[in-house]
This record gives structure tokens, sequence and C-alpha cells, in this order.
């Protein structure tokens, strides 16, 4: 018992010993262990919070709120938890709140001398949550040429993952200042163009017909009243006549571009074979002349600084 005491003594010791005074506060072990359970607290409460809007957004009663609107307002309550529980850490071990001016201050200088990307990213994100112009789930093209879907976007970054599973990191900013194509923000479907050419002299009728066989042969296409697959003769080009299948996919279709334009193809492709309608190669014509111009491509060149042989 008395060992015990001892150990217990010791602890006590060791936990109001004095590391370091900011201002009139001293800072102690058991200052210090009580600003890592707030801070683990705000953390673990903020999820929780997090966790509880989604699940109650799953109910009925939560069901008038769109699930953008659920992620966003969860995340900003996150992110407040954090800043409340980490004022609250700072208070309890003694920091003066009334220097956060002076913080404050020194914070703008260093935004001033290279923090701005990261200030700018973190106002982005916040501009991102609350406008929902961007969400998870939405498949986007961006002018940095990342192309994917949308699994997570938070304060300072949103993670991009493509149709190969590689996940890119892309600061929030670039979503303000560059151009973003949303597939998926408002229609649910998209209209694709896939470019084919058959050979000069085919009845454009049968081409039309193969077309519209080879998009009603293909999963992704949408056709109702509204919506309809079309075949356009777009050009004629130098070894072809040059059409475009014309059809309009769904959600599925929209979050895998180059799947669907290549299994668009494949059945165009098998469809035109059907019909026996020739895709052809590419045609030039070569015109030889025979005297000088002749002689000077048979004959080889000498080498810069050879001496002429006679």
């Amino acid at each position: 018992m008395e060992m015990l005491e001892r150990y217990w003594s010791a602890i006590v010791v060791f936990l109001r010993q004095s590391w370091v005074t900011i201002g009139e506060t001293e800072v102690t072990s058991e200052r210090i262990f009580g600003l890592v359970v707030i801070l683990l607290l705000s953390w673990w409460g903020a999820l929780a919070v997090e966790r509880g809007i989604q699940r109650i957004s799953r109910s009925r009663a939560g069901k008038s709120m769109s699930e953008p609107g659920v992620y966003a307002l969860g995340r900003i309550l996150r992110y407040l938890i954090w800043i409340l529980g980490s004022i609250i850490g700072l208070n309890f071990i003694g920091f003066d709140l009334g220097s956060l001016a002076l913080m404050g201050g020194a914070i703008g200088v260093g935004i001033g001398f290279g923090l701005q990307n990261i200030f700018s990213n973190l106002i982005s994100g916040v501009i991102i949550l609350l406008e929902k112009t961007l969400k998870v789930g939405d498949f986007v093209d961006l002018q940095s040429g990342v192309m994917g879907r949308v699994t997570e976007i938070n304060m300072r970054y949103t993670r991009i993952t493509t149709n190969d599973a590689v996940d890119v990191i892309v600061p929030n900013s670039e979503f303000i200042n560059g151009r973003v194509v949303n597939w998926t923000y408002g229609e649910q479907y998209r209209r694709m163009h896939i470019p084919f050419g058959v050979a000069y002299g085919t009845d454009k009728d049968k081409v039309r017909e193969a077309g519209l066989a080879a998009a009603r042969d293909v999963e992704f296409t949408v056709e109702d009243g509204t919506y309809r697959a079309e075949v356009w003769l777009v050009s004629l080009g130098e070894s072809s006549l040059d059409f475009e299948l014309v059809v309009w996919v769904g959600i599925a279709g929209v979050r895998s571009p180059g799947r669907v334009a290549a299994t668009y193809l494949w059945a165009v492709e098998t469809e035109l074979r059907k019909a026996g309608i020739e895709i052809p190669f590419p045609q030039r014509d070569l015109h030889m002349r025979s005297g000088r111009i002749e002689v000077q491509l048979l004959e080889p060149l000498a080498p810069a600084g050879a001496g002429v042989v006679k």
C-alpha cells in the first residue's frame, strides 16, 4: 500500500512539474495531458457529428436534404468543432486568446511571404462545400487534363480517382481558378459523338442503318421520346465519307467515356462488316518524274567535307 502511495505521489509530482511559463500560467505535464485529451475529444466529436448527420440523412426525416448538402454540412461542422476544440485546448494550457490578433498579423505576413497558396486552397475548399458546384461522385474533366470521379473533398485538396484507379490529389484552388467540366452536375444524360468513315460510293442509307443497329446493341444507349440515336454525315474526307454516330448515354456511360467510345466503335465495325460496307485505308497518289530529279534521288549525297572522286 505504501509503495502504491509513493508511485502515486511521484506521478502527481511529475504531472504538476512546470515545463514552461506562458504569460502568468505555468505549463505543466498535467495541462499538456489535458490539451491532448481535449484535442482527441474534439476530433472524435467532430467525426461522430459528421457520421450522425449522415445517418440522419438516410432516415425518412432527413430525406428532404440532398446528399451533397449533407456532405457539405458534415464537413463544415467537423472543421468548426476542430477549431473550437483547438481554441479551448490552447486556453486550457494558458495561451492568452487576446494575443490571437498578434498571431493573425503574423499569419498575414506568412501568407504574404509564401503561404498564399495554402490559404487560397483552404478558402477554395470552403467555397466548394458551400456552393455545392462539386460533390462526391461527380465525373469531372479539369483544365490540367485530369479526368475522373470525385471521391473526397477536403479543406485543402480534392481527391480525383481516374478510371484506371489512380488517385490524383488536386488543390482546391484549381477548381475555382481553372476551367472545370462537370459531366454529372445537372442532367443525367450526355450526348457522345463516335466518328467513323466509309469508302466513297457507299450507300448512305445503309451506313445509317448499320450505325443505328450498332447503337441498339450497346447497353449504354438511351432512347426514348426525347433522346434518340442519329448518324450524321459530317465531312467529305480525303479518303472517306466521314460519319458520326451520335448517341445519348446515362450516368454509367458518362463516367467511362473511353470505354464507352471503344464499345461503340467495336459495334459499328461489326455492323459495317455485316452490311458489306468497306472501311477505306488512306490513299495517296505518287507521281514519278524522269530526268534530273530522278537522278538526284538515286544518287547518294556525299558526306560533308568529303572530296569529289573523279
